[in-house]
């Protein structure tokens, strides 16, 4: 198991992930892909990364834009695990070109 970051965690390490925000215990970003297809292979890429950690985030996809939210419901909160997804899913959304998107 991992431990619930406090909030001062939370903040520090987001300052790292600036397409990322938090909403109480769940951090989301949103990608912007250059075309549906892309967009899919991004969410198959973080599915395959999510299976080998064993940690899950909620997915959303709306033609090229794709929502990622992130919390580990067993600890009700924000963990190390949330943040360490975060950071690749925004490396492999760089990788196939997708840009934040508000």
């Amino acid at each position: 198991m991992t431990r619930r970051l406090d909030d001062e965690e939370i903040e520090r390490q987001l300052g790292d992930l600036p397409a990322w925000t938090r909403d109480g215990d769940t951090i989301r970003a949103s990608w912007e892909a250059p075309d549906f297809l892309t967009g899919i292979a991004l969410v198959q890429e973080v599915a395959a990364a999510a299976e080998t950690m064993d940690h899950h985030p909620d997915i959303d996809i709306r033609w090229r834009t794709v929502h990622f939210a992130l919390s580990t419901h067993s600890e009700g909160g924000l963990t190390q695990l949330d943040v360490e997804l975060a950071h690749q899913i925004s490396q492999e959304a760089a990788r196939r070109g997708a840009v934040a998107a508000s």
